[in-house]
């Protein structure tokens, strides 16, 4: 009953740690160490798939390199087209396949382990169901005792490592739930008897500007707090989006930031979420009298912190809480120039917002401009038919104009009078400047598919095709509207539609897409620079885990004189806005 007997070290041939191997059914089939390794081992040379246990939940594992074995694991998992991380022992063997860089390497060989994105080398022989759709591999080193046990076997050169769980589900870290919830999916378990109590997904970063950038920010990296030089009298929870959610609390100079959590419309994701808050706060002995939340009055992130007794209440524009997070980030209050780019955030006139220019500090934010709006038909369903936002932003004459061009992207002349209808009159439209949408828009007009089956798809797959060496961009102008500056779309629009007509390379168009992209956020800035005399800007938003953009946009903005933030300690997308958040509130009551 002594707390010692679950420290890690402790290992005994009484006590444990102990593994075996059972079957579809939870029935031991081997409990022999060396004999249960080697036994699951054998299993994955044979194209089967295995449950093993790790450190903060269940992988499901099968051979990289056999293409009808990974296909069976997409077809178990119900994961259509989500790339899979892989798992190897060594860099040597990682660079059989992927470029590693001196950054990227550090990484991997870190005490966080994290999965780490790398430019694939090509040929290869990684099954290309692992990763079809995008020009990365996402690695990671073995970083428990039974992975490296389990690689020293002959024959397991590199393995797909993907968290054990249905799709966006949380993952599963209990034995007995593991042979119940997994067993059609995995023909054998490999497990131990080291109780997991918090469950943690892995950490994924790539490399960004010559340093490290989260995309997931869990295993490894929480909760080691981020510290800030001014310490906060009042103890404070920030409750973070619906989205790649994550939660932070705030005690003293310490910003506790939860573990990545998920998308909250999920009931499980949801329910884990709650467990999670009152985890973490019962560790770290949090009692919050100051409580922030996004504006969007329907998140549930919003309506669980309502549910809070005798606390301030703050609600925070979503897009002011991504640059929030990177003055946070670097330690710094602003005011700064804030360039964000991303798919979706309640805007205070209640428009979507998504490709904005800030004005911002940890205390008040103006918006300076923002990419032109265009109207989006078909609620949660236009951020995965690409034909949506193309009908929007195309507009009537448009729609008139390249007729043909729509009816290859959806044969269904039915369903695209129908949209053009709602949108005209109004019905489940809303107006928006995502540049989430214009990316998936420009997807499908290359080529590359109609539809996100997973967050980001077309846009990760429109990255991957870039040409290289290309400097051209498209044009994009900006409108002064009352006050207001509009990034223009349409002469962008044009000229890609004018390259399609013709045959331009699918690559070509995507490159003068993204380079055109950096140019109008550029202009933006320059248009802060001279209304507010500052020279400071911080990147945020989803759009810019896109490497090519962030690369381009740092390199372009520095050109130009600027000094950039770029966040080092949480990630780009949604996932650091409970940081911004946090800082905000912990501002707002010093």
């Amino acid at each position: 009953m002594d707390r010692r007997f679950h420290a890690q070290p402790v290992a005994c041939p009484v006590c444990g740690p102990k593994i075996w191997l059972a079957d579809q059914r939870g029935d031991t089939i081997e409990s022999d160490s060396d004999r249960t390794i080697a036994r699951c081992a054998k299993i994955l040379r044979d194209g089967k798939i295995a449950a093993i246990k790790g450190l903060g939940g269940f992988h499901l594992a099968v051979d990289a390199t056999n293409e009808q074995a990974v296909q069976e694991l997409r077809k178990r998992k119900y994961r259509d087209a989500k790339p899979f991380a892989m798992m190897a022992a060594s860099i040597e063997t990682i660079e059989k396949y992927a470029i590693v860089d001196e950054v990227s390497q550090k990484l991997l060989q870190s005490p966080e382990s994290p999965i780490v994105l790398l430019d694939k080398k090509k040929p290869n022989s990684i099954a290309s169901a692992a990763t079809f759709g995008t020009n990365r591999f996402g690695f990671m080193l073995c970083y428990t005792p039974l992975h490296h046990l389990l690689f020293a076997e002959d024959g397991i050169e590199v393995l797909v490592m993907t968290s054990a769980n249905l799709s966006d589900e949380p993952l599963i870290c209990n034995n007995e739930q593991a042979v119940e919830d997994l067993g059609e999916m995995a023909d054998v378990f490999l497990m131990h008897d080291r109780d997991i109590f918090r469950q943690v997904d892995d950490s994924v970063v790539h490399e960004v500007n010559g340093q490290a950038a989260f995309l997931r920010r869990a295993r490894g990296y929480v909760p080691t707090p981020i510290y800030r030089d001014v310490p906060v009298g009042k103890e404070i929870f920030a409750a973070g989006p619906d989205l790649k959610n994550t939660f932070c609390f705030v005690k003293g100079d310490q910003y506790l930031m939860s573990e990545h959590i998920g998308d909250l419309a999920d009931g499980r994701v949801y329910r884990h979420y709650v467990k999670s808050v009152e985890h973490l706060q019962n560790l770290f002995e949090v009692k919050p009298e100051v409580v922030v939340c996004d504006l969007h009055p329907g998140y549930l992130s919003t309506h669980y912190a309502e549910q809070f007794k005798d606390v301030e209440l703050i609600r925070v524009q979503h897009h002011w809480a991504h640059i929030a997070s990177a003055l946070a980030d670097a330690n710094e209050e602003g005011p700064v120039i804030g360039l964000v780019a991303d798919g979706t955030g309640y805007g205070t006139d209640g428009a979507i917002w998504g490709c904005e220019c800030l004005i911002a500090s940890l205390t008040e934010f103006e918006r300076l401009g923002h990419l032109a709006y265009y109207p989006l038909a078909g609620g949660d369903k236009a951020s995965k038919e690409a034909i949506r936002p193309l009908i929007g932003l195309l507009g009537p004459d448009g729609i008139d104009e390249y007729t043909d061009i729509l009816a290859r992207i959806e044969p269904d002349a039915d369903k695209v009078r129908l949209i053009c209808t709602q949108i005209e009159k109004g019905l489940n439209t809303v107006q928006t400047s995502s540049l989430g949408r214009l990316f998936d828009a420009v997807a499908v007009l290359v080529g590359l598919g109609t539809k996100n089956r997973f967050e980001a798809e077309l846009p990760m797959a429109l990255e991957s095709i870039i040409a290289d060496g290309v400097d051209d961009s498209y044009t994009m102008e900006l409108a002064d509207v009352e006050g207001v500056f509009q990034l223009q779309y349409k002469p962008m629009l044009q000229g890609i539609l004018s390259d399609i007509h013709h045959n331009i390379n699918a690559g070509i168009v995507a490159a003068k897409f993204h380079n055109a992209i950096c140019e109008g956020l550029l202009a933006l800035a320059q248009k802060a620079r001279e209304k507010a005399g500052l020279n400071d800007v911080a990147l945020s938003g989803g759009v810019f885990c896109n490497r090519y953009l962030a690369n381009r946009m740092i390199r372009r903005l520095q050109d130009e004189g600027f000094r950039v933030l770029w966040k080092k300690s949480v990630p780009v997308n949604d996932g650091g806005i409970a940081l911004g958040q946090a800082a905000i509130a912990a501002a707002m009551t010093k």
